[in-house]
């Protein structure tokens, strides 16, 4: 790596500056040679190693076996270094495929977050590919998913799908017109793809909209997803969806209401008001409830069309986490280090912020919402267990999760919810790759593929927890208590980075947000 230390970077810190990001990234190079690792590879095949993996250009040539555990390796094995070559010492180091978040906003204006912080964090926890499902226009998403194919940023490789609807600067179709007949979606579908997004993020609408809008999108071989909001579910829920083409389903909203029996629409409270976040989350808790009782005629029915139309489950467990525990979340020990001051005001109680609902939240919510949980969860192994595709998404920037620590909680989450550690690491980047329709090129590490690793010191496998960067608590033999673990190395399109260097780098730009505002941490209610 360019010889950068931690001692700079607080003396960027202190004096308010910036550090460039040239400093972060090394390649790529005509070959590199990543020495002695445990592949734990995206296919959902056992670990095995030792392994000396060459890449050349950014695409891998070889994956070499160089020995046995234990034993030491013998040089004669091991592919040889070109002159010019990199060789990176990874010995005892663990390496998987680069990690696919399939939700993921870059940041937003409410949040205070920019996409400098956004992307430092996700390509410190690994993240190497984003699909972002709506943000700040097409045209911001754009840019920036120029910008890192050309590497000129630190970033992950980004798929922008534009919200269903939604205009920016220089996209504009039907000149401010809300999009009100079938003509109307195919055309603003047309130009979106004209464009040149990847896809749709749909919230829903008048059912022969929909219909003509992911037609259309299918016709045009682009992906979607959609997040049914209440609005509009109780006419047009997640089969109506799959049937029609959409490919994912974000989060989970409208597949309880496919799996009703007895009744059409939502049993909401009769003094509800879906403006009120508190009323719009506190029922949620209860819709799985409602549903079909899981393995019923009815709930088999359901899935087994979902995995007839090969549709994609994307959970996001991660970012209703704080329903079921609002102290562990909102506590959630890097907060201190790596959350923006803005972030924190926009977590807290509120009638106005997205997801700041906590008005009056408690013990029955929360029993309610860990009952919500246990179904969901249900649903979702089961998909899994019968060949569905479930994929690793965050959502980060609400409810207190935050950007790169959140999509960690998500692989624990889907670890919860009955998935082997190995199909956790398989929907975290095979299952996204064959998603987004870039499995030829990414998702697992085989030759002819990009080279997009995630390297680290501790066996993920045990241990989630060592994935995050604040690393887990472990205790020596020697009765010493340690930090182990977080990311070692994101290696994205062949270009190494230092994950430890990127979180310093976060951290400055919060420290730096810290003294400006004058902020201190305190918890909300308290003077």
């Amino acid at each position: 790596m360019k010889s950068i230390s931690l001692f700079i970077l607080a003396i960027f810190s202190s004096l308010g500056l910036r550090s460039q990001d040239n400093y972060l990234g090394e390649g790529p190079f005509n070959q590199l040679i990543i020495r002695g690792v445990t592949l734990i590879n995206g296919d959902g095949s056992p670990p095995r190693g030792p392994i000396d993996i060459v890449v050349e250009n950014n695409i891998i040539k070889q994956i070499q076996v160089v020995g046995y555990p234990g034993v030491a390796i013998n040089e004669a094995y091991r592919p040889q270094l070109k002159e010019g070559g990199k060789e990176l010492n990874a010995n005892g180091m663990y390496l998987m495929p680069g990690f696919v978040d399939m939700h993921g906003h870059i940041g937003g204006g409410a949040q205070g977050a920019e996409w400098d912080y956004v992307f430092k964090l996700w390509m410190a926890h690994g993240v190497t590919t984003v699909r972002e499902p709506s943000g700040r226009g097409i045209d911001y998403t754009l840019d920036l998913k120029e910008r890192s194919a050309k590497n000129s940023i630190v970033a992950p490789r980004i798929f922008s799908y534009t919200a269903f609807g939604q205009t920016s600067k220089n996209f504009n179709p039907l000149n401010d017109a809300p999009i009100s007949t079938p003509e109307m979606a195919r055309a603003w579908v047309r130009a979106n793809a004209k464009r040149g997004a990847d896809g749709i993020k749909f919230f829903g609408a008048e059912p022969d909209i929909m219909a003509a809008a992911l037609d259309e999108n299918k016709k045009l071989g682009l992906g979607s997803a959609c997040h049914h909001a209440q609005l509009s579910v109780a006419r047009w829920n997640v089969l109506h969806s799959a049937r029609a083409g959409l490919t994912s389903m974000e989060h989970w909203y409208g597949l309880p209401e496919a799996l009703f029996e007895d009744r059409t629409v939502q049993n909401y409270p009769l003094d509800y008001n879906y403006q009120n976040e508190q009323d719009r989350f506190e029922a949620a808790g209860e819709l799985w409830a409602q549903a079909a009782e899981p393995y019923s005629d009815h709930w088999n029915a359901v899935m087994n069309e979902l995995l007839e139309l090969d549709f994609t489950l994307d959970p996001t467990f991660n970012i209703y986490d704080a329903n079921r525990d609002l102290q562990r979340a909102r506590r959630a020990e890097w907060h201190e280090d790596y959350t923006l001051p803005s972030l924190w005001k926009f977590f807290e109680p509120s009638k106005i912020s997205h997801g700041s609902y906590w008005h009056y939240w408690g013990t029955e919510q929360e029993v309610a919402w860990k009952k919500n949980f246990q179904l969901w969860m249900t649903f979702v192994n089961e998909y899994k267990n019968r060949g569905g595709r479930v994929t690793t998404g965050s959502d980060s920037g609400y409810i207190y999760q935050l950007y790169g620590f959140a999509y960690i909680r998500e692989l624990e989450l889907l670890r919860e919810a009955g998935f082997h550690p190995l199909e956790v690491i398989r929907s975290a980047t095979l299952n996204g790759a064959e998603a987004l329709k870039m499995d030829d090129k990414i998702g697992s590490v085989q030759i002819g593929k990009l080279a997009d690793f995630v390297i680290v010191e501790e066996n993920p496998l045990i241990n989630f927890q060592s994935l995050y960067g604040t690393g887990a608590i472990k205790l020596t033999e020697d009765n010493e208590i340690v930090r182990v673990g977080g990311v070692k190395y994101t290696i994205k399109d062949g270009i190494i980075y230092d994950a430890k260097l990127l979180l310093a780098e976060v951290k400055a730009m919060v420290d730096k947000e810290k003294e400006k505002t004058k902020w201190e941490l305190k918890q909300p209610g308290v003077e």
